[in-house]
């Protein structure tokens, strides 16, 4: 079912043009950072969520994808991604597969990804969607966030993409010295950007950005 699924969605002309206005708004909205830019129109979002949703693909907002978890708005994608400062090579701990929209945006900037889902279906229909893609460098898991993946740290990158109620301590262990991450961080129905810096083994440095509204990150994992 799900390969007929692919062989049936089309990135026509239509969609193509739609993905340059969006990076028109994008821009107008304050992301500066072409090589983002250039991933948000290259990757066809519409494979990305159910076909119900296809006529509003590019419109900047979220939408459910399944298991009571959304695919972020273009705007938060560009803007998380940009505070990374992502370089080509970079290896990203990304808490939160989703869709696989934010990984591909990852992969398209030439990071090396490894991204964990707690929801195995998700987990799933991601992995098979990026595969698809020819994505080579994105490694999905499922997983608990929370703990991340020990055994591929550190990393130069870690992307949470989930309202944290705390700030992880397993996953700065993770994080290498000079190394960032990106967290939207409370427990109330809005949250704050955060970007911390890790400056040595026990010192970071945290910046507060813009305000969000993300889905709560959880522990555990669900079949």
């Amino acid at each position: 079912m799900q390969a007929v699924y692919f062989c049936t969605m089309q990135d026509t002309f239509r969609h193509q043009g739609l993905r340059k206005r969006l990076v028109q708004e994008l821009k107008g909205e304050g992301i500066k950072d072409e090589k983002v830019l250039k991933a948000i129109e290259k990757i066809p979002r519409h494979f990305f969520i159910e076909t119900f949703f296809e006529d509003d693909a590019y419109e900047n907002k979220p939408f459910p994808i399944g298991r009571g978890q959304t695919i972020s708005n273009p705007y938060t994608v560009a803007y998380q991604t940009e505070l990374l400062e992502l370089r080509e090579g970079d290896k990203v701990l990304e808490i939160g597969t989703g869709s696989g929209y934010q990984s591909a945006v990852l992969a398209e900037l030439g990071a090396e990804v490894f991204s964990i889902e707690r929801h195995q279906p998700l987990s799933n229909k991601a992995k098979k969607m990026l595969e698809h893609f020819g994505y080579t460098n994105v490694h999905t898991f499922f997983g608990d966030g929370f703990k991340g993946l020990p055994q591929f740290a550190p990393f130069d990158k870690i992307l949470i993409t989930a309202a944290a109620p705390e700030i992880p301590k397993d996953l700065l262990k993770q994080l290498k010295v000079n190394g960032i991450m990106v967290i939207p961080f409370g427990d109330g129905d809005t949250q704050k950007m955060i970007r911390i810096k890790r400056l040595d083994n026990n010192e970071f440095e945290k910046e507060t950005f813009s305000t969000f509204t993300f889905v709560p990150m959880l522990k555990g994992v669900e079949d």
